[in-house]
């Protein structure tokens, strides 16, 4: 046998074992005998100067990156929605037998580790993605070809987009905190951590796995169920860890979310719920999405966990809507896998009602993601002390308003806290987008720049970007032509922009599709705005007083004034004469005219909707030149297709 043949049998035969020992739990070889196979390769590569793409050598790269690539998500990724009690469970897999004529649901772990997308393409790794905000992530391909449980090359050949989660076992945790003498706080964040370090031998220490759950895409294959798609995984080489159940009915579900509960702190991975799924793929399209969850899915979350710890001291905390909230500091704790060092109070009604004191042991709890949160009193001790409110702002020191349980400071203008919150807020990705522009930028253009209003940015010149100390003429040239770029925004952004108490992206939405443009919403009454479904008279009422604000109204003025351009939604979902008007499309291939998110949101503001894949449910597949699979199927189920020609005509009529 030659060298380059034993090369390609020994990678065959330890990417044999890693499927054996990451997949099945079941290796046939002792760790001796895999190092044994794995120093011959090695040797062998030295020997010949020949590395293939798939051996295993090559999963710790050679580079150190000087910063992450961001990519954007060929699928939009989501978050799950949340059932705490069994009630709620029992009504959500009701309506999904409802909706779908009768389907049993299949039940995985929910992993408490970061969400990595995966690609292949011929059965070879491509790249590997983190979720970021769900459209666009980093690019971690080389981190995460560290990770042994990643196969670089699988028996499918078509292009295939998966989704998983990269983890750090609690062995893999405890052999490196034995190691080394920086220890690692948590499995969860030491994950993270290695997957973001721009070193990928770094990553590699840390010995990660990845679990693999879902197929986001997968050409020229269709799926029946979910159980389909895990065989699928399997088959292909991905550790897809030890569960999976099927369950028909809430009392099997029950059944095996407290047999889960109950053994969950044995297991050697963190996970903090259970996902459950409608078993079937086919009704997912129709059953659909909210602007965040899929509706075909829902994660039970475990009962949150408690521990006791004392505060330390009270931090006032003020917000850009001049809410200032106390934050108890506490002594560094580990809770639900993370160290916890601060926990919210709420506001001066919470304080007492638990009756904690600064110097006090309290049951803190962690759940759902979210800061945690002071439970209560667990013991008072002899230095315990009252928590008492400031009478005036620990920002800028202006006196303080009590409404209710809540203290705001009014300073609006004159408060560096608030307004640098506002600032960034209105420079945040899912706002204006101004690239580089960070709670540390705000804090320094309101020190140095006499920035105090939203319309201020926008007198920022280039010359005064110059005259700060920490930018130089190229990091000044790129954010003052963002600032300038930032000036076209549509509708929803520009509400969410500007900080409307209790408005997020979803509101913000809502509010742009019912009404159209800003004039329409500025007068809009209590009555419209409350009829607005998931609005609601609290919210309603906030808009209400906002846009009745003779300061909010100036401002408002001032950034049209700086040439600020809203892009409204007259066109939008009204446009019932619209050929797209209620339309799902698929779109497949290149166009010459537009780029694929133009020619989504033309769809989109035309009353339609796009979709990544075809069913019997698509009405048009929008066709450019190489396109793929997609143009096949809709030939096979006999779905229209039109070309870029067509589309533009349907368009102008």
């Amino acid at each position: 046998m030659d060298k380059l043949e034993e090369i390609k049998k020994l990678i065959s035969e330890i990417r044999k074992h890693n499927i054996n020992y990451y997949v099945y739990d079941n290796p046939t070889i002792s760790d001796a005998e895999y190092d044994k196979l794995y120093y011959r390769l090695v040797d062998l590569e030295n020997e010949t100067g020949i590395i293939l793409p798939n051996s295993p050598t090559q999963r710790v790269g050679d580079t150190v990156l000087d910063g992450f690539t961001k990519k954007r998500h060929e699928v939009p990724l989501y978050s799950l929605n949340k059932v705490r009690d069994y009630e709620d469970l029992r009504s959500w897999m009701n309506e999904m037998q409802n909706k779908t004529g009768g389907t049993d649901f299949v039940m995985e772990y929910k992993f408490d580790g970061l969400q990595i997308v995966l690609k292949y393409d011929n059965g070879e790794f491509v790249s590997a993605t983190t979720r970021g905000n769900g459209s666009v992530g980093e690019d971690v391909s080389l981190q995460v070809k560290t990770i042994k449980s990643v196969p670089l090359t699988i028996e499918f050949k078509g292009e295939l987009l998966v989704q998983g989660e990269g983890m750090m076992t609690n062995k893999a945790f405890a052999k490196y905190n034995k190691n080394n003498e920086e220890k690692l706080k948590n499995p969860r964040n030491a994950a993270a951590g290695a997957i973001r370090n721009l070193d990928p031998k770094e990553t590699a220490k840390r010995e990660l796995d990845y679990f693999c759950y879902s197929v986001l895409k997968c050409e020229g294959k269709e799926f029946s169920t979910q159980s389909e798609m895990h065989e699928f995984l399997k088959a292909n080489g991905f550790q897809t860890g030890i569960y999976f159940a099927v369950v028909k009915d809430i009392e099997g579900a029950v059944k095996e979310i407290e047999k889960v509960d109950k053994l969950k702190s044995k297991l050697d991975v963190l996970i903090d719920g259970m996902v459950i799924k409608i078993n079937k793929v086919a009704p997912r399209e129709k059953i659909g999405f909210t602007n965040k969850f899929p509706k075909w899915a829902i994660a039970y979350k475990f009962e949150a966990q408690e521990i006791t710890t004392e505060i330390l001291d009270v931090a006032w905390q003020v917000g850009r809507s001049g809410r200032v909230t106390p934050i108890a500091i506490l002594a560094p704790v580990e809770l639900a896998g993370a160290t916890v060092s601060r926990a919210t109070l709420n506001n001066i009604e919470d304080i007492q009602r638990k009756g904690v004191f600064k110097n006090s042991r309290v049951f803190v709890r962690r759940s759902n993601e979210v800061i945690p949160e002071v439970m209560g009193l667990a013991e008072k001790l002899p230095s315990s002390t009252e928590i008492l409110p400031p009478k005036v702002c620990p920002s800028c020191g202006h006196e303080l308003t009590r409404t209710g349980p809540l203290l705001f400071c009014f300073n609006h203008y004159g408060c560096k806290e608030q307004i640098v919150d506002r600032l960034s807020h209105f420079a945040s990705r899912d706002a204006f987008n101004i690239e580089g522009f960070s709670e540390k930028t705000a804090s320094l253009f309101y020190d140095k720049l006499n920035v105090r209003k939203l319309s201020d940015i926008y007198n920022i010149k280039k010359e005064d970007l110059l005259s700060l100390d920490s930018f130089k003429e190229k990091k000044s040239e790129n954010i003052y032509n963002s600032i300038q770029n930032s000036k076209k925004i549509e509708l929803n952004r520009f509400l969410y922009a500007l900080g409307i108490s209790e408005v997020g992206n979803k509101t913000a939405k809502d509010l742009a599709k019912h009404f159209y443009n800003l004039d329409a919403i500025k007068n809009a009454s209590l009555e419209e705005l409350s009829n607005i479904r998931d609005v609601g008279g609290v919210i309603a009422q906030k808009i209400y007083e906002f846009f009745r604000s003779e300061d909010n109204l100036k401002e408002i003025n001032n950034l049209l004034n700086q040439g600020v351009k809203i892009i409204e939604t007259k066109e939008s979902v009204q446009n019932s004469s619209s050929s797209f008007y209620n339309k799902t499309v698929v779109l497949t291939g290149s166009l010459e005219n537009y780029t694929r998110k133009q020619a989504e949101e033309i769809i989109e503001k035309l009353g339609g909707k796009t979709s990544s894949s075809v069913s019997k449910n698509t009405d048009f597949v929008l066709v450019g030149s190489d396109a793929g699979s997609k143009y096949d199927k809709a030939v096979a189920l006999g779905v229209k297709t039109i070309n870029e020609s067509e589309f533009i005509e349907m368009i102008n009529s």
